[in-house]
């Protein structure tokens, strides 16, 4: 639920809400709402309907669907979030790095990995 806190965040200012308000409207406590947001709790899917209620959005959209994207061949097909696709194609401005990515993925990812640790 990688991008859940961050989204349920930007929709509940979207709204106006606070965090108690919208606790109140779902049945759960502000503190709940805040370590929703901060990532350090995970609703259960009943919150995560109720939220998907309150804020009138498909309950995927929560969970990092945007967008359902198909490889040319049309043999694979998944849902990304919009910040996975901006990620690829501010990756794409830069043909250098994209080809050295494109090249050996695993590797270059356990070598961000190594570097943010």
């Amino acid at each position: 639920m990688l991008l859940f806190g961050k989204r349920l965040k930007e929709l509940r200012l979207a709204k106006g809400l606070t965090q108690q308000e919208l606790g109140e409207q779902i049945n759960v406590t502000k503190v709940s709402i805040c370590c929703y947001e901060k990532g350090t709790r995970t609703p259960t899917v009943d919150t995560l309907i109720d939220l998907s209620n309150v804020f009138n959005v498909d309950y995927s959209y929560f969970l990092g669907g945007d967008s359902f994207v198909k490889s040319p061949n049309k043999k694979h097909a998944l849902s990304m979030a919009n910040e996975e696709i901006e990620l690829i194609l501010e990756l794409r401005k830069n043909e250098e790095l994209y080809k050295k990515v494109m090249e050996d993925p695993k590797r270059f990812v356990s070598l961000i990995e190594k570097k943010i640790r």
